[in-house]
This record gives structure tokens, C-alpha cells and sequence, in this order.
């Protein structure tokens, strides 16, 4: 059983799921049923990764009772704006073949662009509408989080940003739990930083016969993180949601905080531009 918390916009959410670009089409969509049918209930997609449909697709075979599962999708840069973000939502729902979205993200802030702001506002629009259930944004930093509550009175629910022992994000994550949003992570195995391959994962790994990902995985849902690893391999996606039965020491925390390569080695988005 997956634990769950529940956001500040009252909805529960997994701390675990299922992220699912790059898979796509019919394959994609068969990998993420079988997801689904191990066990999985949360689906991240985004208008950018272009599966959406396969995401609908997956869940109209899977069986599961939607109101069992969870889908987020995220606006993409090129739909930025009040009146572009009510038509992308729109969009994405006919893609997933959705009535409602459980978490709607902004990708990126595109804070050069500036309207990530006038999309949030949308965004709310359309969740006291019925159509979204949880609104959050992604790549967001405090400074970007801070705006959105100064010109809204509404804490976003989730940001997912990139997390994993390699960039734990002190600063940002202690910004997001003393705000009361959920921090979630993408890339959560610190793949571009080969954090599963550290000597201090693959020790920890052997002692406690389990694999250097569900280390990695362990080490961000005991601080209370929500994470997204994509796979789709079934055992994988099996050995993923195998987490819940160990959990890592305060000596084995101390020991994956010195992976820690700084925020300089994260992507910054002031700067990233993703249309």
C-alpha cells in the first residue's frame, strides 16, 4: 500500500508514482497499465511529453475505478496565459478522455515571458470549476512561489523539481515544507548525476539487500518527498513501489547528504527556456 498525504488543497496524494515520458503509443500505454495493475494510482504526464493519449489509454484499460487513481498533467511554455491556459487544460482533458485533472502543474516559470502568474490565476479559475482538483506549478523557486501567493492569497499544493541526493535542495525544500506545499521530485534516481551508481548507494544497496534505486527512492519518501520514478519495465516498476518496508538510518542519511553537489548543479529556472 502506498502512503498518501494529503495537500493543502485537501485532496490526498501518493508519495509515489508513476512517471511516464518517455513511454507512448500502444507500448506506452500497455507499460503503464501493467503499472497500474501492480499497484500504481499516480500518473504524471504533461502536454510536453505528447502522451497523453496513451496515459487515457492506459487507464481506460487498467479497469481501475477512476476515482481510485491520480493524474497530473502539466501547461507547457507555449500556452502561457489566461485565455492559453484554459484552452490547454482543455486539451489535455480530451486527450486523457478525463472530466478532471487531480493536479494541474505549470512546467516551468518562464519568468522572462512572464505570465506564469496570469496562468496560475487560470488555473484556479478552472479548479473552482471543477476541472482541476490541485493546482501547483513545477521548477518553481521560492522567489517564483512567493509571487503567485502575493497575487493570489493560494499556496500552490505540489512543486516538482529536480530532487535526488545529489541535489537535496536544502534551501528550496525548507522553503516549500514551512509554506505547505509538497515537494515532489522529478528524476528522483539523480540519473544525469549517476547517483545509483555512488559507492555510499551501492553500500547502503548490499547491507540492506535491496537495490541502489530503492535507496535513492527510500531516502526522498522518508523526509516526506513525493517522488516519480519513470520505468517501464515491470520489475522495475515492481522494485519501485518496494520501498515501504525498510526504512534507512540516521547514520545512512548522514551518509547520502555527502552526495550533495549544490544548487549549482541543478537546472535553474531563471534561465531555462522550454516551450
Amino acid at each position: 500500500m502506498i502512503p498518501v498525504r494529503t495537500l493543502n488543497s485537501g485532496y490526498q496524494i501518493p508519495l509515489l508514482g508513476l512517471g511516464t515520458y518517455p513511454m507512448d503509443g500502444a507500448a506506452g500505454a500497455a507499460a503503464m497499465a501493467r503499472a497500474i495493475a501492480a499497484g500504481y494510482r499516480l500518473l504524471d504526464t504533461a502536454a510536453k511529453y505528447g502522451n497523453e493519449w496513451a496515459v487515457g489509454e492506459a487507464i481506460k484499460r487498467s479497469g481501475v475505478d477512476r476515482r481510485e487513481l491520480f493524474v497530473t498533467s502539466k501547461l507547457r511554455g507555449a500556452d502561457h496565459g489566461r485565455a492559453r491556459t484554459r484552452a490547454a487544460v482543455a486539451a489535455s482533458l480530451d486527450r486523457l478522455r478525463l472530466d478532471y485533472l487531480d493536479l494541474y502543474l505549470i512546467h516551468w516559470p518562464l519568468p522572462r515571458l512572464g505570465r506564469y502568474i496570469e496562468s496560475y490565476q487560470a488555473m484556479l479559475d478552472l479548479a473552482a470549476e471543477g476541472l482541476i482538483r490541485s493546482v501547483g506549478v513545477s521548477n518553481f523557486k521560492p522567489a517564483h512561489i512567493a509571487a503567485l501567493i502575493e497575487a493570489t492569497g493560494v499556496t500552490p499544493a505540489v512543486d516538482q523539481i529536480e530532487l535526488s541526493p545529489a541535489l537535496p535542495r536544502q534551501a528550496t525544500v525548507g522553503y516549500l515544507t514551512r509554506a505547505g506545499v509538497l515537494p515532489q521530485a522529478w528524476s528522483p534516481l539523480g540519473g544525469q548525476h549517476e547517483v545509483t551508481r555512488s559507492p555510499v548507494v551501492a553500500g547502503i544497496a548490499a547491507a540492506r539487500r535491496v537495490s541502489p534505486a530503492q535507496v535513492v527512492l527510500r531516502w526522498a519518501v522518508q523526509q516526506g518527498m513525493a517522488v516519480i520514478p519513470k520505468s517501464s519495465d515491470p520489475q522495475r516498476q515492481r522494485a519501485n513501489l518496494d520501498i515501504f518496508r525498510f526504512s534507512l538510518s540516521d547514520r545512512e542519511m548522514a551518509a547520502l547528504a555527502t552526495l550533495d553537489l549544490g544548487e549549482d548543479a541543478a537546472v535553474d529556472s531563471d534561465l531555462r527556456v522550454e516551450f
